[in-house]
């Protein structure tokens, strides 16, 4: 582009284009506070003054949340506009109330004199709002109360083979999610929200209903663990409730209730109760390790604790299966859950100051350091204490006493009796509080305990609203629409909060850790399966809605985590699967059948265009022939709708082909003539070409609007129909000349 005569002086223009060629220097304005100076366009074109306008994101984004006003989008004339002059000034287009539902902006509702500006919701950065809830989620009940029970059963070297498994599941469903983030504006509604305004309703609708679903069960199940802890100090000062079941029960209850209270209180107090409960494990695991290097008192030792011994880790570096979970796949099924919490901090998406930013690089970040605390928890632990300990100290004998079997003979105790009969009350595979015994100060730990098991039920408490909101808001489902409704600054589902509470309640019921965490496994599991594979299909099929910024995610990952999700899930527990896989494809049949009136792209959809495409592209490289276009004087009788081949036909040689024509029906508008539109249906069978063509004659500003509305209603008739055909009209002066255009078409 050439640059243009300058008018102004040249330090003043020099080096930028300018249309003072194309206005008058009475029809420019100052620049002081406008857009406009000395006739050209300021800096309106990333700083370069030209003709044209540089489009504005919000423009063309269909970025509005649900049961928010459509911003109106300027057409072209509005746009240009801006260069016509009106009494010595120039327009800047305003928005159409008419294209933006007679509703003001925000921008206009904030500049209404006397009005109260809205109040400023909380946001979080990534580390307070992603890393630390990801990595509060994560640390969970599994952590204190089942990973050492882990370790005794499976040994060091599988249960760091069950974490890793764990973890190469949950790190690629993170990139997954990460790429989600980047591929374009993100709001509130977590999960459901990412899968689904990237890559459809038909595989976000069942992701976030089974998403919210397994938050809502997690809730229980880290509840009771913390009612477990506390049922187990009851144990210890003969307090007990009730009973042993009944006491988790009774505290789960009381519990969920006050977690509930918080979580209604609003996202800051939860955010500042979150923080709270991460340093209190930070304290807890310095306590742990401090612990271990301590030397063991006899009544530790009595309880199995000895610090680091090589022989200590040699021994419980092999497995010792015991009891009805002791496998490797039943054991992955009970510590799996603690590794599902890498999608807390995308849960709160609409919370977030820079979700692009804060998702990958907070999410990423917490399943590394969990990672390495899990990994050196279950190694410090199994070099410390033994499988069996009796715990009295009257099983303290000298050393190389004759009778004593075990490695605490080589310690100076016998455990011989109780490791028998399997009586022993403490060791790895007895005593679920082992790391609150190693650890310096016994409290810290149980501290711990509280602040993981109470920290992540809140944080699932959180979650499963948040998503199931955002999903009822849509109305993908019926029956839900309720629980969609909002409250407050930050739009909380109280709703959606007492819907999750009955729920976790109802689980909390069962009172038994180790029978909730396979259920929530299986569910995440499907969750992650599902999230994994609509990314790779989005992938192959070049969705071009999908355009991830993420340079670490790959689709061959995305889908080895697809794959082994679902073959995890079988192998844990196939019934489970089996009813988890039903319940997917019921959710997505559902969705596909009723076809809701949602349009934000979808991979299905770009895979069903991209093929069109391909085949249509094919085509072209085929020769005409007779049988690919029209019936052509071919001798052929019907009867009964069935074709009879000629006499002179040999058997074992090919079918005579179906007719095949093309057809162009004038019918105007389908429904005014449908005795012609089945006409032509009679002999196009639908299995060819049947365009229904229509000319519009008038003033084009007049009738293109009018053809846009009526299209879609021509479409709909059709299909209602079941007629196999294409609606197309053209805009044309006459009949004879439209119906030429037809023709050429």
């Amino acid at each position: 582009m050439a640059e243009l005569p300058c008018t102004e002086p040249p330090p003043r223009c020099s080096g930028r284009f300018t249309i003072s060629t194309l206005l008058g220097a009475e029809e420019a304005v100052g620049c002081e506070g406008t857009q406009l100076s000395g006739g050209s366009l300021c800096t309106r074109t990333f700083g370069y003054n030209t003709v044209d306008v540089v489009p504005a994101y919000e423009h063309y984004a269909d970025s509005r949340g649900v049961g928010e006003a459509g911003r109106g989008r300027p057409s072209l004339a509005d746009l240009h506009s801006i260069l016509k002059p009106d009494p010595g000034h120039l327009h800047v287009p305003l928005p159409d109330p008419q294209r933006s539902n007679g509703l003001p902006s925000a921008e206009e509702e904030a500049g209404e004199p006397g009005r109260a500006s809205a109040p400023e919701p909380v946001r979080f950065g990534w580390v307070k709002g992603v890393m630390i809830r990801c990595m509060l989620n994560i640390w969970g009940v599994i952590l204190y109360l089942r990973l050492p029970w882990i370790t005794a059963q499976a040994g060091i070297a599988l249960t760091w083979l069950i974490i890793l498994m764990s973890v190469t599941v949950t790190t690629i469903t993170g990139l997954s999610i990460s790429a989600i983030s980047t591929n374009g504006k993100v709001k509130s509604g977590g999960t459901y929200f990412l899968i689904s305004r990237s890559l459809g309703p038909e595989l976000g609708g069942s992701i976030g209903l089974i998403f919210a679903f397994a938050n809502a069960v997690a809730v229980a199940m880290h509840t009771v663990g913390f009612a477990e802890t506390v049922r187990d100090l009851l144990q210890e000062h003969n307090s007990l409730i009730v009973d042993p079941t009944n006491d988790i029960r009774i505290i789960g209850v009381l519990t969920v209730t006050v977690l509930l209270g918080i979580s209604l209180a609003g996202m800051e107090w939860e955010a500042k109760a979150q923080i709270l409960f991460f340093l209190v494990i930070l304290v807890s695991f310095i306590n742990y390790l401090v612990g271990t290097v301590i030397p063991a008192s006899a009544e530790k030792q009595a309880k199995g604790f000895f610090s680091y011994r090589a022989d200590i880790f040699a021994q419980n570096f092999v497995p010792n299966w015991r009891g009805p979970e002791g496998s490797f796949f039943g054991l992955f099924s009970i510590f799996f859950p603690s590794a599902t919490g890498i999608l807390a901090g995308a849960n709160i998406s609409g919370d977030l100051k820079d979700p692009a930013v804060a998702i990958p690089k907070g999410t990423l970040m917490a399943i590394f350091w969990t990672t390495v605390s899990y990994l050196v928890l279950s190694a410090t632990i199994g070099a410390c204490v033994l499988r069996d300990a009796s715990g009295s100290l009257n099983d303290s004998v000298a050393v190389g006493s004759p009778g004593c079997e075990g490695l605490g003979c080589s310690y100076g105790w016998n455990f011989t009796d109780c490791t028998q009969r399997q009586s022993c009350r403490y060791g790895l595979s007895n005593y679920y509080q082992s790391m609150s015994m190693v650890s310096g100060f016994g409290p810290l730990i149980t501290a711990g305990i509280f602040g993981a098991t109470l920290s992540s039920a809140l944080a699932c408490l959180v979650s499963a609203p948040k998503v199931f909101q955002c999903l009822c808001k849509d109305q993908l489902y019926p029956l839900i629409g309720f629980f969609g409704k909002g409250y407050g600054k930050n739009s909380e589902p109280i709703r959606g909060y007492m819907l999750t509470y009955v729920i976790a309640v109802g689980f909390i019921l069962i009172a038994e850790l180790n029978a909730i965490a396979p259920i929530i496994s299986n569910f995440f599991l499907c969750s992650y399966a599902l999230i994994n594979f609509s990314c790779f299909h989005a992938s192959i099929t070049n969705s071009p809605g999908w355009r991830p910024s993420f340079r670490y995610y790959s689709k061959w990952a995305a889908l080895f985590g697809a794959a082994i999700s679902v073959v995890i899930m079988f192998l844990l527990t196939w019934w489970a699967a089996l009813v988890a896989v039903g319940i997917v494809i019921f959710l997505l049949g559902y969705v596909l059948y009723k076809k809701p009136d949602v349009n934000w792209g979808s991979s299905m959809q770009a895979s069903s265009y991209n093929l069109a495409l391909s085949y249509s592209v094919g085509l072209s490289e085929v020769d005409e022939h007779i049988k690919n276009y029209r019936q052509g004087g071919l001798d052929r009788s019907w009867e009964g709708g069935e074709q009879r081949l000629p006499h002179k036909a040999k058997m074992g040689s090919q079918p005579w082909p179906r007719p095949q024509p093309q057809c162009l029906v004038l019918t105007g508008p389908p429904n005014f003539r449908p005795a012609l539109v089945d006409f032509v249906g009679t002999f196009t069978k639908n299995l060819s070409l049947m365009i229904c063509g229509n000319v519009l004659m008038g003033p084009r500003r007049q009738k293109v609007p009018e053809a846009r509305q009526a299209s879609d209603g021509h479409t709909r008739w059709l299909l209602k129909r079941k007629i196999k055909a294409f609606y197309t009209d053209v805009l044309a002066e006459d009949l004879r000349s439209g119906v030429q255009m037809l023709l050429q078409v």
